[in-house]
């Protein structure tokens, strides 16, 4: 069976012909839930080439690029830069709460920057008690600078691990945010909390009309601690999630970090189910990995440089063993089963973070070596990786 023979384990099983498995699913068989019960997955066999394009970062959390092809940059210790042919300006100094996971995080432009000027960042903050924001931010006229606008959505509950901060604008121009569950698993249960989703906004903060759960900002739930998720043709969502860590409050389970396929208003289940753990109500992961596997940021290839991976999931793994450090890319199909999965750039770069789609057709990847879980060195790097 397809989804048996894409059991990977560490020793290097062989993955399955894309052609055949894209057939296979053309169908859309009902979702099977993969198991990794050992390793990664096998060794990709595409040719990368990886271009260093900043170095001397202090971990870098989340980058977009404004309309004329210069990058912004967010650190998690509050630096906020523009970043213009490799070279590095700092615009504002955010005031943040860095402790553990907090700090300086996402970051999305605003769809009419070219008439606002307007981005939003998504911080940890002590505002007389420690919690996560959406802020609006604007860029000066002549982007030496950058200034705080306005408090776009505060009161997202914050601790010193699973603070999310994913930010992105949807193909539909609002704002989605990804939480953590801050230390409190039941938060991700609670469609009134903002903890433990996927959040759907409008620019200015408020909550659309056509959201799943009336007068919530709620998209999806039933998530521990997300920090990647990228749209699907189809509207659907692919979404990054870390597994438990055997927390006292987390009934001693851990590893099995996951990727869902999921749709407005699923509940991907935690903290009443996890691994390939079904219930009724809950949304099935596509695969799980026994092996601690902690995503990071994830986009869905759209670039031309490397043909074969148009339209697959590519996520950044921040594992503390040496080689769960790495690149790892998905195929899911229609239905959420999973034709392939392997991993590049194991034990070359270490910690990777962000994964997103330049306006230049790269894949550009963020180093995490400097946040006290891997190898500094001098500093973190932002890479670029394209066809060899």
């Amino acid at each position: 069976m397809l989804l048996l023979l894409l059991a990977c384990t560490h020793d290097g099983a062989d993955s399955v012909d894309p052609q055949d498995s894209q057939e296979q699913d053309s169908a859309v068989l009902p979702l099977e839930c993969q198991l990794v019960e050992s390793g990664w997955g096998p060794d990709g066999e595409t040719a990368l080439k990886v271009e260093v394009v900043v170095s001397d970062l202090a971990t870098p959390w989340a980058m977009d690029w404004l309309p004329d092809g210069r990058m912004l940059l967010t650190e998690r210790d509050g630096r906020l830069s523009i970043v213009d042919q490799g070279t590095l300006h700092v615009l504002a100094q955010v005031p943040v709460t860095e402790r553990g996971e907090g700090g300086l995080l996402g970051l999305a432009l605003h769809p009419d920057f070219e008439g606002t000027r307007a981005f939003f960042l998504y911080a940890t903050v002590d505002d007389g008690g420690t919690e996560n924001q959406v802020q609006q931010w604007v860029l000066a006229e002549d982007s030496l600078s950058a200034s705080f606008d306005r408090l776009i959505f505060p009161d997202i509950p914050a601790r010193q691990y699973h603070n999310g901060g994913r930010l992105r604008i949807g193909p539909d121009d609002k704002l989605y945010v990804g939480t953590g569950d801050a230390g409190e698993p039941d938060n991700s249960q609670d469609t009134s909390s903002p903890a433990g989703k996927v959040l759907r906004l409008e620019l200015d903060g408020s909550i659309p009309d056509d959201n799943p759960f009336p007068g919530s900002a709620t998209w999806v739930y039933g998530v521990r601690n997300t920090q990647g998720f990228d749209w699907r043709e189809d509207g659907s969502m692919l979404i990054t999630d870390h597994g438990p860590s055997g927390l006292g409050n987390e009934g001693g389970r851990s590893g099995h970090d996951e990727i869902t396929l999921a749709s407005p208003g699923d509940n991907l289940g935690w903290p009443e189910v996890y691994a390939c753990e079904e219930g009724e109500g809950f949304v099935p992961a596509s695969i799980t990995f026994s092996d601690a596997m902690p995503p990071g940021g994830a986009a869905i290839y759209r670039g031309s440089e490397l043909e074969d991976w148009q339209g697959d999931f590519i996520v950044g793994v921040l594992g503390f063993q040496t080689a769960a450090r790495h690149l790892h890319r998905l195929r899911i199909g229609p239905g959420g089963n999973v034709l392939l999965s392997e991993v590049y750039l194991s034990e070359e770069y270490g910690r990777l973070r962000e994964v997103t789609m330049g306006p230049d057709g790269g894949l550009y990847v963020s180093t995490s070596n400097c946040d006290g879980r891997g190898d500094c060195g001098e500093g973190d790097l932002i890479l670029r990786i394209g066809a060899q």
